[in-house]
């Protein structure tokens, strides 16, 4: 079977050929559960700024990041393709030699063509270091950026790894989070002017966690100081987006700004951290934690907010993924994805704007060869293909089948059904089709 091409699509850039080119403004969160906060029902955590952004747009209850680990889920937010084209197949160490290549074509990349100023504020992790030897957010599309080349450190608390536009800065004094809100706002301000499109990559919540005392002090109920801690990091992250919001209502920015919120991949799992036990994100009601691709690992909360486009108090239950932002966002700018090579995403701006479903040529689909599971064999690969999702093995021999709908925690396998056996086949035929496609160096 032989995968389609996707090339840009001409018609819904024509949609938005005559209106002003939307703002856009990505919040990417580090390790946030699905069930991290209160819109996506947590019953302790306090968010009332993503839960109002939430009731003035769309939570997008199937959103999907771009893998169950980090770098590989960025590389497929930036790039709309799967990160296993290019081999940016799990998280990128320090100094290993392994970064996106320049010959992957960026949306920052894609919307500066078009016309817009562009910025990365936060945890860039698309390289092993920031030396001059490697690409950085500049070499990707990014007018100016000030990032760390994987987590804040020492501390998210006053860091001292930050670089801006290729120039170390610092020590710093201030937590991440809120510095790099300072420093999105900054260039907002000076930019307005423009459309610009900025992503603020937050490092929060991934451990360990170090949280102002004025965010742990909401949770002075809550006995372990861990626990407390890890809640009060969401909450920091809560009061900035609101910051964003009010500076973007203030200037009279909003009607034209487009504000997308999620997660890199599902809340850490407490084995990684044996010493600390600092792991306290929840996947809600989803099976498994980051590095599963059960639904706990990639299922993430999505929230979409565009006052006077996107109809306030939606909850979207149609699957949306990291590789739709490519397609999605170039069409709102009336500008072409890049049409020389495959990509794995599709545009989503009808449904976010007009209710209708996506026009999706091939399944969302992830390949995480190190993926751990509480299954026997570990789930490897997975597509999703309207409810149904289909799991499968490293030798893609044994496979299991949900259906998503009705069946959210995956707890009952339908592979053996003989109701769903024509299913089976397909989307069997459908996942080693992708499979093969995305090992195939395209």
């Amino acid at each position: 079977m032989r995968l389609p091409l996707l090339a840009a699509l001409a018609l819904p850039a024509f949609a938005f050929a005559d209106a002003p080119k939307p703002n856009v403004v990505v919040l990417l969160c580090d390790d946030l559960g699905y069930g991290d906060l209160a819109c996506f029902d947590h019953p302790k955590i306090k968010t009332p700024n993503l839960d109002k952004v939430a009731a003035d747009g769309a939570k997008l209850t199937a959103c999907y990041a771009g893998q169950s680990v980090c770098s590989p889920s960025r590389a497929a937010l930036m790039t709309g393709r799967n990160p296993n084209r290019y081999g940016v197949r799990d998280w990128i160490p320090l100094d290993s030699g392994i970064f996106l290549p320049t010959t992957e074509v960026t949306v920052a990349a894609r919307l500066k063509v078009a016309g817009y100023r562009t910025a990365l504020c936060g945890k860039w992790h698309l390289n092993s270091k920031f030396n001059g030897r490697e690409p950085t957010p500049g070499d990707h599309g990014f007018d100016h950026w000030f990032a760390t080349q994987n987590n804040a450190g020492p501390s998210h608390q006053d860091p001292t790894n930050f670089v801006r536009n290729g120039k170390r800065v610092g020590p710093l004094k201030g937590h991440s989070t809120t510095l790099i809100m300072d420093e999105a706002l900054g260039f907002i301000r000076d930019n307005k002017d423009k459309p610009f499109c900025v992503f603020l990559t937050f490092h929060a919540t991934h451990e360990p966690v170090a949280t102002p005392a004025a965010f742990t002090d909401l949770y002075k109920d809550v006995p372990d100081p861990l626990v407390r801690d890890y809640y009060g990091s969401v909450s920091l992250v809560d009061h900035e987006v609101g910051r964003l919001t009010k500076f973007l209502d203030d200037e009279k920015l909003s009607a034209n700004t487009l504000v997308l919120f999620t997660s890199d991949n599902g809340p850490e799992t407490h084995l990684r951290y044996k010493k600390a036990e600092r792991s306290h994100g929840s996947p809600g009601p989803l099976r498994g934690m980051k590095l599963h691709l059960s639904e706990g690992g990639i299922r993430v909360p999505g929230i979409a907010r565009w006052p006077g486009k996107i109809k306030p108090g939606q909850v979207i239950d149609e699957p949306v993924g990291f590789v739709d932002l490519m397609p999605t966002l170039c069409a709102m700018a009336g500008t072409a994805a890049p049409a020389d090579r495959p990509l794995d995403g599709a545009d989503v701006s009808p449904l976010l704007l007009d209710g209708k479903k996506p026009d999706r040529k091939v399944p969302l689909y992830w390949q995480y060869d190190k993926a751990i599971g509480d299954t026997t064999p570990v789930w490897t690969v997975a597509i999703r293909r309207g409810d149904f999702k289909l799991l499968a093995d490293a030798k893609l021999e044994k496979f299991a089948l949900y259906d998503l709908k009705a069946d959210i925690g995956e707890k009952t396998d339908l592979a053996a059904d003989p109701k769903h056996a024509e299913r089976l086949k397909a989307m069997t035929a459908e996942l080693r089709a992708m499979h093969a496609d995305v090992n195939g160096g395209k």
